[in-house]
């Protein structure tokens, strides 16, 4: 996404919350503040979908709910604030400290293997909303100001050397990873243990994820209702449809600006203004709800404020702990 489409998102992003700050007073906050639990137990959820993970990976490790909850809290808290998702190498450093003698490498793969269950579960939720016809088709998608892509199409040369760039860099990585010590794999495959046992996968780390996806289903229901959207099967699988495509690329946090675009887009029968509202008042309210629970766990459980040394620490750790180039 080149500069000037960048700085139209953020500008259409801040001018959508100015109108989502004049039409505060109509918010229910009753239903509202239910959906804040909702967001927080979603996130509880998938703490304890991990820690099942971590446990079949590390049998003999004692791994505390609590410590790894605040990991994801604070890394969630973090994904609020920085785009590219930053805050998972926070979350995956915290994790790390609170297993003896564990890698990177097996952390970080049975932190991917939740994603397993959160790819089927987004598309199927994306499936029902391309056969509810709501979504802009393909072909549509550049006519909306906030996902205006016509810069590589009217510079197909830009666009071949950047794809052939981002495949030299796989390639590249590939090579590196293919000297490295055997060992590195291993740890790999161990993070991802958990999924060669089907069955305790499904009860110890997809129910949990399952759980965690209801509470957002009604995260987003009583969001709806808050700002007189309605709540309705419906409208909260097109949001959160179209809170997926925003977030394909996310070069803003949570996707600031293309998600106000595609729901003024396809979310009918409500006013733009309205519509806005919702989209805004949402973003805004899971941004510092995240961030909150985020900023605590990481004063009371972790007892430190500074969130921006933490992932200086998170990187330098990450870097010291992988493995030399085999001569």
């Amino acid at each position: 996404m080149p500069l000037a489409d960048f700085s139209s998102v953020t500008r259409s992003f801040l001018n959508a919350a100015v109108e989502f700050f004049g039409h505060l007073a109509g918010v229910s906050w009753v239903p509202f503040c239910i959906a804040l639990v909702f967001l927080a137990a979603m996130q509880l959820a998938r703490a304890r979908a991990w820690q099942n993970v971590l446990h079949a990976a590390y049998p003999r490790a004692d791994l505390p709910y609590v410590p790894l909850a605040a990991a994801v809290l604070a890394g969630a808290g973090i994904n609020a604030i920085l785009p590219a998702r930053a805050g998972d190498a926070a979350k995956i450093y915290l994790a790390k400290q609170q297993i003896p003698h564990s890698s990177y490498a097996t952390v970080t793969s049975s932190f991917a293997v939740q994603t397993v269950f959160d790819t089927t579960a987004g598309v199927l939720v994306f499936g029902y909303a391309l056969t509810q016809g709501v979504l802009p088709t393909p072909p549509q998608m550049p006519q909306i100001a906030a996902l205006d892509y016509t810069f590589w199409s009217s510079n197909p040369h830009l666009l071949v050397i950047a794809v052939a760039a981002v495949a030299g860099a796989v390639a590249l990585t590939v090579i590196v990873l293919a000297r490295r010590i055997s060992t590195f794999w291993e740890r790999l495959r161990q993070g991802a243990v958990i999924l060669a046992s089907p069955l305790r996968y499904l009860r110890q780390v997809a129910s949990w994820q399952g759980v965690g996806w209801l509470c957002r289903f009604g995260a987003f229901w009583f969001l709806l209702e808050a700002f007189g959207i309605g709540g309705t099967f419906g409208n909260v699988m097109l949001v959160m449809s179209v809170q997926a495509v925003a977030n394909i690329v996310p070069l803003t946090p949570g996707g600031a600006g293309a998600q106000q675009a595609l729901l003024v887009a396809t979310l009918e029968g409500p006013s733009r203004i309205a519509v806005l509202s919702y989209s805004v008042g949402t973003q805004l309210a899971m941004a510092a709800w995240s961030a909150v629970l985020g900023f605590a766990a990481i004063v009371f459980v972790f007892g430190t404020s500074d969130w921006r040394d933490l992932i200086r620490r998170a990187r330098a750790d990450r870097a010291a702990d992988s493995p030399p180039a085999s001569s």
